[in-house]
């Protein structure tokens, strides 16, 4: 737990110093429309080496659909157990902190959706749009990852578990990359995308070993 507390803090640090370094190294006006882009030199670099891919946009837009289908199973399986067992002290808690760590998660999501660090390099269906850290990375690599927990908590079989890691794993890393490449984001909206939601997922696991150590 403590190494898992540690990982956490440090890549959300991590983070807050990446933001920060993002708003006064190598800032350009080279932008959408001349707006500031931090690390302009790396960006420009690696925007012009990717080009830009809008069939992979699209194609890793529709499947940031799963990360929020994986929130509504789990928010299904809480509210099941609240129903059936008629007392909310009575949901198994790792479920209560995942419910918790999901809205974290979301009210995060949206707020960087609201706060323009960065924009994108490009339009998207003619209108700038904000583009730090990468809203769709933050969210697979935050939420995914959990599905690999909770199977781990729940079922026994080996084969099971190293199916759905493996599953997860490989989507992830689609995403990633696929976002990655696909022109619509800064390299610099990406590492801070996994900068965070490596953090907050790893402190969401130090969390859940603390507050149910006890648990059978």
């Amino acid at each position: 737990m403590k190494k898992k507390l540690i990982l956490g803090s440090t890549c959300c640090g991590a983070f807050i110093l990446w933001t920060l370094l993002i708003q006064i190294i190598d800032v350009q006006d080279v932008g959408l429309n001349g707006t500031d882009i931090g690390f302009a030199t790396l960006n420009i670099w690696f925007h012009e080496l990717t080009g830009v891919h809008m069939e992979i946009y699209t194609i890793t837009d529709w499947l940031g659909l799963v990360p929020i289908l994986v929130c509504l199973y789990f928010a299904g399986l809480g509210l099941v157990q609240l129903i059936r067992r008629k007392s909310l002290l009575k949901v198994d808690r790792d479920i209560i902190f995942l419910g918790i760590y999901y809205v974290v998660v979301i009210l995060g999501y949206l707020l960087f959706e609201m706060v323009s660090i960065n924009y994108r390099p490009i339009l998207i269906d003619g209108f700038m749009e904000s583009s730090y850290p990468s809203s769709t990375t933050l969210l697979v690599l935050s939420v995914m990852p959990t599905a690999v927990v909770q199977v781990n908590r729940r079922l026994k079989n080996k084969i099971v578990q190293k199916v759905i890691s493996s599953v997860v794993i490989a989507f992830s890393s689609f995403m990633v990359i696929g976002r990655m490449i696909s022109g619509v984001h800064w390299l610099s909206d990406i590492v801070g995308a996994l900068l965070l939601g490596l953090g907050v997922f790893w402190l969401y696991v130090a969390a859940i070993e603390f507050g149910c150590r006890n648990d059978k």
